[in-house]
């Protein structure tokens, strides 16, 4: 594994993490009529998705595994390498689901849905980017 490329990953995702927190209304009420906000979050969620695909599929290039064929299969592999946890690969796969409702409007987004994940899911990925970074010897 590449540990510059890695480490930067990393930091971009704990970033996102970090700036989702900062930025996450008191109520989901709030939320709902926040324009600016729902854009803030929504980003940064789909870039918080992509970069623990991106660093899923590092490991799994790292293993010699055939590369999988949707970004949820990436969690799966990891799990299949008892890389991370089977509860921790099923909430990165819906995590996927959201960032693939978030980018390609399969469905109105629901902002009491949006409004759970960033104050009950956001430890999943801090949980992924510190066992990629150990993993990685960072």
């Amino acid at each position: 594994m590449d540990k510059d490329v890695v480490g930067v990953k990393i930091e971009s995702l704990r970033r996102c993490v970090q700036r989702i927190k900062d930025k996450t209304p008191d109520s989901a009420i709030s939320l709902i009529d926040d324009y600016d906000v729902q854009d803030i979050l929504c980003v940064n969620l789909e870039r918080a998705v992509q970069l623990s695909v991106d660093l899923a599929s590092h490991v799994i290039a790292d293993a010699d595994l055939p590369a999988p064929t949707t970004m949820a299969e990436t969690f799966d592999h990891l799990r299949r390498l008892d890389f991370i946890s089977a509860g921790l690969a099923s909430r990165m796969k819906k995590a996927v689901g959201f960032r693939n409702i978030a980018v390609h409007a399969y469905q109105r987004i629901d902002w009491m849905i949006v409004y759970s994940i960033i104050t009950t899911r956001l430890d999943d990925f801090r949980i992924f980017a510190d066992v990629v970074a150990r993993a990685a010897g960072l």
